[in-house]
């Protein structure tokens, strides 16, 4: 039996390397063919090589408490639904 599972490790190792193999070779030749029309691959993709979150000034602040902000962005924060369901509008809160 233990025999039988280290040949399964091993096929599944070679599967994996496989795999691996074959998309180098398909990175490697989709490099090549991005370079024949002058472009990087990343810009064929659209990609960058640094992505970066950029920050955002928040919109909102809450009218009490002015540590209390949110960009617009995202859930809306359980003040800003409080506020919305007591009426105010969110031009109300707006900075």
């Amino acid at each position: 039996m233990n025999e039988l599972k280290d040949l399964q490790d091993k096929v599944a190792i070679a599967i994996f390397d496989y795999k691996k193999r074959q998309k180098a070779e398909a990175r490697a030749a989709a490099v090549a063919a991005a370079r024949s029309f002058g472009f990087s691959l990343e810009e064929v993709l659209g990609e960058s090589k640094t992505r970066r979150a950029s920050k955002v000034a928040p919109k909102y602040a809450h009218p009490e408490n002015a540590e209390l902000t949110w960009t617009g962005r995202g859930r809306k924060p359980k003040w800003i639904e409080a506020a919305l369901a007591s009426g105010k509008s969110l031009k109300d809160l707006e900075l």
